[in-house]
């Protein structure tokens, strides 16, 4: 079996097609600017890449491009459209509505968009990106998989705010967390690793990025979670400020003289560390810069890892204890430096990391950084969301 998984945004949409025997991508691309002038289609099958210069107005017209290139005869990779089992639809929010992955039903389609206010500009823009496979393939199954439905698992104490509990009880204000997919991929992996399988389990897992979030994984359940209502809470990030006094958010209006939205616009694109740096939202740009000396490079990187090891040692205490500590995303899987200063100073924790290990290139494969003896397990597990929306897919689209 395969199936075609979809990442829709505003403005673009990824794909993957997936075999299911094998749970190898056969082919995969991104469609650019959608709506916008000079769209654009790069589509990666057989090793090579191809690049298609046409005009989407819709998410339709870009879905319809990316069959087209899967079933084309110069460079596709698949007889007619009927190959492709069912389709899995990245969805950003669930809310409290639903609890696991699902068919995306009329119904369930509406009740996906009255959840645009906690996701503005994801939900519709993913929704957008079903509503188009439906229209193109209306006899394939569509199944929504969540950012969010992992972390349902967080005690009360972990999601509800210190604020009264109206706010909760008639707005939905709560912990909500993200990443879910990427947490959720990475901390089973390690308990098959580690061999783990049905034994009490305490993993740390660090999503490390452009966005960034940790999560606490005990015995395979989300604890507790970095993000927050939005994924503008938890550790600064390349251009998020991470967790903030929201009493700043009023200070910052009156002394730039701006409204709210110009104000969380401050907080979400123009802070992080890059707000920090100056130089850069990157990190490979950041440790360029501060080798060569610049100070607030340096200073962007100490506050992140700083911030990291925090959730780490919290997390700890939240569950005990600790048995795995697992890096993955961009940086968390290639960012020796970052690992190597979220580890120093946690031995009393147990983690000590191998620093030869550590150094070493991604490979695309689970690797253990640990110092020999180590008590605590540190993973560079390389994520793989798709994967995991692909194998809700099936498992929900033929569910006997």
């Amino acid at each position: 079996m395969k199936v075609l998984v979809i990442n829709a945004g505003s403005s673009s949409l990824k794909y993957q097609l997936i075999d299911m025997e094998t749970e190898g991508v056969i082919a995969k691309g991104l469609c650019e600017r959608i709506g916008i002038d000079k769209s654009v289609l790069k589509h990666k099958a057989n090793g090579k890449e191809t690049v298609i210069n046409q005009d989407m107005p819709t998410h339709q017209e870009a879905i319809k491009l990316v069959l087209d290139a899967l079933v084309s005869k110069e460079y596709g990779v698949l007889n007619s459209m009927d190959e492709i089992s069912a389709v899995g639809h990245r969805i950003v929010h669930s809310g409290e509505v639903f609890s696991g992955p699902i068919l995306m039903t009329d119904e369930n389609i509406e009740k996906c968009l009255s959840l645009t206010e906690f996701a503005p500009l994801h939900q519709p823009a993913n929704i957008a990106g079903v509503k188009a496979c439906k229209q193109v393939m209306p006899n394939t199954p569509m199944v929504g998989v969540f950012d969010t439905t992992f972390h349902n698992t967080m005690p009360e104490e972990a999601y509800i705010f210190g604020i009264p509990y109206e706010a909760y009880e008639n707005y939905k204000i709560r912990r909500y967390g993200f990443h879910g997919t990427s947490h959720r991929f990475v901390s089973s992996e390690a308990i098959k690793y580690l061999g783990l399988e049905g034994k009490n389990s305490k993993i740390v897992t660090c999503h490390l990025g452009n966005g960034s979030s940790i999560s606490a994984v005990k015995d395979g359940k989300c604890m507790d979670t970095s993000m927050s209502f939005t994924p503008l809470g938890g550790v600064p990030m390349g251009t998020r400020c991470g967790d903030l006094d929201p009493a700043i958010i009023e200070f910052l209006m009156k002394k730039l003289d701006c409204d709210i939205a110009s104000a969380i616009n401050y907080c979400n694109k123009k802070s992080g560390v890059l707000g920090v740096s100056g130089v850069s939202s990157d990190f490979r740009d950041l440790s360029a810069a501060s080798s060569e000396g610049n100070h607030r490079a340096q200073l962007a990187l100490d506050i992140f890892a700083y911030s990291v090891k925090k959730y780490v040692g919290s997390y700890s205490a939240v569950m005990g204890g600790i048995d795995c500590l697992v890096f993955t995303a961009g940086v968390g899987e290639n960012d020796k430096t970052i690992r190597k200063e979220v580890c120093k100073d946690l031995g009393y924790l147990g983690v000590e990391i191998d620093e030869e290990l550590n150094a070493q290139s991604n490979n695309g494969k689970i690797r253990d950084i640990s110092k020999a003896g180590s008590k605590v397990k540190v993973l560079v597990i390389p994520t793989n969301e798709e994967l995991v929306i692909a194998r809700d897919t099936l498992a929900v689209a033929f569910a006997k």
